[in-house]
């Protein structure tokens, strides 16, 4: 007679066993600090992504150092330091090396080794993965920011910007741009057909591009062509956002068209992120191309 009840209280362990598993966010958290911890163990992507670009801050301040300041007035006075000039390419480099080439050459070795696969066969949700990476991006690329800052203040005597204004136009940059080179590096990570290959295929595309876009050499001194070129790439974009958060407002007047053109800026780097998105969803495969 009393058989009734039990049904109630066998069908009660489920929702708690549901309620017990971690969250997306929280297993996306744990696996940032994972994917952080392997970042740091592995010794060519701390030289060639985190320190690469203060490495070629020092060599570049160091070289072109006693060319004299840059924007100086024609009695000689006024200017910024070469080092100082240098600093907004070299952030906006970080950038495009923490997000593009970190991710497309750390996920094509790990779909290459069959990593993927078999975190594809886990319980691990597909979100929290690409939070992971994500995650992985922002804390490297904002450590690799500090060093860079550091080394150009304590060595070079840079002065970083005083006022709040140029700090969060900084902060703005950096959201979009490290949001475009995430979303572009996954997606590119489907370009090479192996592990072994991916450095090959990213890493020149990725030089050329920056000797394009303003990293390296002043952008206006490019032919105009070449400039029309570049200007369809992020990173000439995000390397002319950093300008005008790190420089002084009177070097608008040296980009095409005199001025920093926000307009612009923010309609072909959303375009960018929008793509970016599209192409890592259309392409992302867990398994390699011949599996």
């Amino acid at each position: 007679m009393s058989t009734t009840a039990t049904p109630s209280r066998s069908a009660s362990p489920a929702p708690a066993a549901a309620s017990s598993r971690p969250g997306v966010l929280k297993l996306g958290a744990s696996r940032t600090a994972y994917e952080v911890r392997v970042y740091f163990r592995q010794a060519d992507s701390l030289f060639f992504t985190f320190l690469f670009p203060s490495v070629l801050f020092v060599i570049f301040a160091v070289a072109f150092g006693s060319s004299g300041n840059v924007g100086t007035a024609p009695d000689g006075t006024g200017g910024i330091s070469m080092a100082a000039y240098y600093l907004p390419g070299m952030a906006a480099a970080g950038v495009l090396l923490s997000g593009i080439q970190n991710l497309a050459v750390d996920i094509a070795t790990e779909r290459s080794d069959g990593t993927l696969k078999r975190l594809a066969g886990t319980p691990l949700p597909v979100p929290a993965y690409f939070l992971g990476k994500f995650g992985q991006v922002v804390v490297t690329s904002i450590l690799q920011l500090a060093l860079l800052f550091a080394v150009a203040a304590i060595g070079f005597g840079v002065e970083l910007p005083s006022d709040s204004e140029h700090w969060l136009r900084f902060a703005g940059i950096y959201a979009v741009g490290i949001a475009v080179s995430t979303a572009l590096g996954i997606a590119l990570s489907g370009l090479p057909r192996s592990g072994k290959s991916a450095s090959a295929v990213i890493v020149p595309v990725l030089l050329v591009l920056q000797f394009l876009s303003g990293v390296y050499i002043q952008f206006s001194v490019l032919p105009e062509w070449l400039q029309n070129f570049a200007s369809i790439f992020p990173l000439k974009w995000i390397a002319q956002g950093m300008r005008s958060a790190l420089l002084p407002e009177t070097f608008a007047a040296g980009e095409p068209g005199g001025t920093w053109d926000f307009g612009m800026m923010g309609l072909v780097l959303g375009v960018w992120l929008v793509a970016g998105i599209t192409l890592s969803l259309w392409t992302f495969r867990w398994n390699r191309k011949d599996a």
